[in-house]
């Protein structure tokens, strides 16, 4: 079980972690533009599952094998450079787009993957999520509780910031305006991403 005081250091780290604008946030702030709350509520589920098998796969990796796989970890980054940078091209392309235009860009499968391949997702695993998560079963699932309960309303705030730009009540941001500039502080974060992996 987690103690008092990692307990309070976990949802104080996860809590800043997931409010910071990256991949995720940026496609849930998209989707709830595009799609509106109750359309885009469902892919907190998504970006949830994303995390958690990330996390992980990323903890259990980390506390295992870290020290024989060194160039993992840029392989990884690497990946989701390349993924974001697909992301960002697509969000850009789809911009001008009307909302009932019949395409969806933002559904379940893109949100689970890129949050699948979050950088933040080896934050959690390696600093912000106790070792003792990744050792004891009891303390991986409370751990994970926690996590999910701070994650779903976070995620919910993002989609509900989209959405009330998508509904004119933040008139002085175009939806359109809103989208190219997700896409490009998605294509900013992927060339930072690569920028890591090769220096």
């Amino acid at each position: 079980m987690l103690s008092i005081s990692s307990t309070a250091l976990f949802v104080l780290g996860t809590v800043i972690v997931l409010i910071m604008p990256g991949p995720t946030n940026t496609l849930l702030a998209a989707a709830g533009l595009r799609d509106g709350v109750m359309r885009s509520a469902r892919l907190t589920g998504a970006e949830l599952a994303g995390y958690v098998v990330s996390i992980t796969v990323w903890g259990h990796f980390l506390s295992q094998a870290a020290h024989s796989l060194t160039w993992l970890p840029t392989l990884v980054r690497i990946a989701s450079s390349i993924f974001i940078a697909y992301l960002a091209i697509k969000m850009w392309c789809t911009a001008v787009l009307p909302p009932t235009s019949g395409q969806q860009a933002i559904g379940l499968r893109t949100l689970f993957v890129a949050t699948l391949f979050n950088p933040k997702a080896i934050l959690f695993a390696g600093t912000i999520f106790p070792a003792v998560a990744f050792a004891s079963l009891p303390a991986y699932f409370e751990a994970m509780a926690i996590f999910a309960t701070l994650l779903i309303p976070i995620g919910l705030v993002w989609v509900m910031f989209g959405a009330a730009l998508g509904s004119g009540r933040l008139m002085w941001i175009s939806p359109a305006h809103l989208l190219r500039g997700a896409s490009i502080v998605l294509g900013t974060f992927s060339l930072s991403l690569a920028w890591v992996a090769f220096h």
